[in-house]
């Protein structure tokens, strides 16, 4: 049997993530099945699992690289301009998207690990902005789950409109 580049093993899993990620926001994870899956990514079902378990793997691998990707983000250089761009991205393709997210907050009031991760990223967040009021990073984190909320909820929301006025506070804050 011929190897298989390390290049084209991480592409087959992003090819699964990313069509676990399409199935558990149209359907939920309840809902969403592993044939879903496998029908969605189009390949086989053995392939699936011998990257993945289940898709409770699937789904806590997606929240890992969210917290990977926002991490990075912050620690990128200016955080008020890192800040404001994460809340730029909500909406487009470069964000989780909202109704994922918005499950994933909901199922880790039920999931240990789900709950583990969602605290370890808001704690990961804490650190890499260097902040020194965990609680004032604590009330940023909330307006980017706050525009997560409502970019699942309304479709024309006015992002721009938005983060201008989060710039805004945020350049009020910083003058006191």
């Amino acid at each position: 049997m011929p190897k298989v580049s390390e290049a084209h093993l991480l592409a087959r899993r992003r090819q699964i993530l990313d069509a676990a990620a399409v199935c558990f926001a149209r359907d939920g994870f309840h809902r969403t099945s592993m044939q879903d899956i496998v029908r969605e990514c189009g390949i086989s079902a053995g392939l699936v699992y011998r990257y993945f378990a289940g898709k409770d793997e699937m789904i806590a691998e997606i929240v890992r690289e969210w917290h990977a990707h926002r991490a990075a983000a912050l620690t990128s250089g200016d955080g008020t301009e890192a800040y404001l761009g994460l809340l730029r991205e909500i909406g487009t393709s470069e964000a989780p998207d909202a109704r994922l997210a918005l499950q994933v907050w909901a199922e880790s009031v039920r999931s240990d690990e789900l709950r583990a991760l969602a605290r370890a990223g808001i704690e990961q967040a804490v650190r890499a902005t260097g902040v020194e009021s965990e609680a004032l990073v604590r009330v940023f984190i909330a307006v980017y789950q706050g525009l997560l909320v409502q970019t699942a909820w309304d479709e024309e929301l006015d992002h721009g409109a938005f983060v201008d006025a989060v710039a805004e506070i945020v350049r009020r804050v910083a003058q006191r």
